[in-house]
C-alpha cells in the first residue's frame, strides 16, 4: 500500500512538472506591444501584419505581437516615449515628431528635396538614410529600418489650390515638425501642429480649414468625409521608421536581433508595395467618393518652390548642407 502511495505521488509530481513545463513553455512567450496611429487596414497596419508574421515565423513563435492601431496607445509623441522607458516594444511612426527626439532626422522633411519615390527610397536606404538611423540608439531607441508614406498633398474645405497666395491665412494641420511649420508660416499660411487623434474631429468642428498628407493617408482614413477639396502638391516626401525600445532590443539575443531585422525589411517592402498601389489608385478613389481634386503643374509646382525658398537659409542653419547636397546628388 506504502509502495502504491509513493508510486501515485510521483506519478502526480511528474504531471505537476509537466504541467509546469507547459505553462513555463507559454509564459517564456514575450509579448511585444506595437502601437501605430492609423487602422489595421492601412499602410502602418499593413507592415505591422507582415513583421509579426516574419519575426513569429523566424523565433517558432518566441514572441507574441500585440498590436494598438488608430492610435490605441495615444499619440506618437506619447509612443515614443513610452519605447524610450520600456513600456511598449515597438512601433511605426511618422517622421513628423522624430526631429525632437533624433534633430538630424527633420532633413528629409525639407520641402521638394526628393524628385520622387524611387529618389527617396535609394537615399533612405543608402549611407545618407543609414547614417541618420544609427543615432536613434543615443535616445533609448533602436531603429530598424525606413518606412514609407509617399508624398504629401493639401486638403481643406475653402478652396482649390492653384498659387502660393491660395494657401494664404490658410489653418492647416501639420505635423509637430519644425520644417513643416516654417514652410507653411513663409508661404503666409496658419500652420497648428496637432497629435493625429484630434485631427478629424478638429477638421469637423472647423477649428482647422485643413491638412496635409500623402494618399496612403487620406484614402485610408476617409478624409473625403470631412475635406471637400485635394490638391496634388507633393511638396514633401513623407517617409516613416520602424523603432523598438532600446531597452527591449538590448535584451535580445543575436539570433532574435537578426529575427527582427528582417521583419522590418520585409515590413517596409511591404509598406511600400502599399504605397506603390495607392499612387496609381488613390485619386480616382477620392474622386468616386466626391472630393474636388487638383493637380499642380510643373510651372505652379515651380513657383511654390520658389514661395519657400527663404526657408531654405534656415534649413541650411540647421542642417549640414552637405547632407542635402548629398541627397540632391543622390542619382
Amino acid at each position: 500500500m506504502s509502495k502504491l502511495f509513493s508510486t501515485s505521488l510521483l506519478s502526480g509530481a511528474a504531471a505537476l512538472v509537466g504541467l509546469g513545463l507547459a505553462t513555463g513553455g507559454a509564459l517564456a512567450q514575450t509579448e511585444v506591444k506595437i502601437g501605430y496611429a492609423l487602422s489595421p487596414d492601412s499602410h502602418y497596419g499593413v507592415a505591422a501584419a507582415k513583421f509579426e508574421e516574419v519575426v513569429e515565423a523566424e523565433t517558432d513563435g518566441k514572441f507574441e505581437f500585440k498590436h494598438f492601431p488608430s492610435s490605441g496607445l495615444g499619440g506618437e509623441r506619447e509612443v515614443i516615449e513610452g519605447l524610450q522607458i520600456g513600456t511598449i516594444e515597438a512601433t511605426i511612426v511618422s517622421s513628423g515628431t522624430l526631429s525632437n527626439f533624433v534633430p538630424e532626422t527633420g532633413v528629409v522633411d525639407i520641402p521638394f528635396l526628393f524628385r520622387d519615390l524611387g529618389h527617396a527610397r535609394r537615399v533612405l536606404d543608402g549611407p545618407v538614410g543609414q547614417e541618420i538611423l544609427v543615432k536613434f540608439d543615443d535616445v533609448g531607441l533602436h531603429a530598424l529600418a525606413w518606412g514609407e508614406q509617399g508624398f504629401r498633398h493639401i486638403t481643406n474645405n475653402r478652396n482649390q489650390i492653384t498659387q502660393p497666395s491660395d494657401v494664404e491665412g490658410l489653418k492647416i494641420r501639420t505635423m509637430e515638425n519644425p520644417v513643416h511649420l516654417e514652410a507653411f508660416e513663409t508661404l503666409g499660411a496658419a500652420p497648428t501642429p496637432m497629435a493625429w487623434p484630434e485631427v478629424v474631429s478638429s477638421l469637423q468642428q472647423g477649428v482647422i480649414d485643413g491638412q496635409e498628407n500623402p494618399l496612403s493617408v487620406i484614402v485610408s482614413v476617409k478624409l473625403n468625409e470631412v475635406q471637400k477639396y485635394l490638391t496634388l502638391s507633393g511638396h514633401v516626401y513623407s517617409p516613416a521608421i520602424l523603432l523598438v525600445s532600446k531597452p527591449f532590443w538590448d535584451g535580445l539575443s543575436d539570433e532574435d536581433k537578426a529575427a527582427f531585422e528582417k521583419g522590418a525589411t520585409e515590413a517596409v517592402a511591404a509598406m511600400r508595395a502599399f504605397v506603390d498601389e495607392v499612387e496609381e489608385s488613390g485619386v480616382a478613389t477620392l474622386k468616386e467618393r466626391g472630393m474636388d481634386v487638383g493637380e499642380l503643374s510643373p510651372e505652379q509646382k515651380a513657383a511654390f518652390q520658389q514661395a519657400v525658398q527663404p526657408a531654405y537659409e534656415s534649413y541650411y542653419e540647421q542642417y549640414d548642407k552637405s547632407v542635402i547636397d548629398r541627397i540632391i546628388a543622390t542619382e
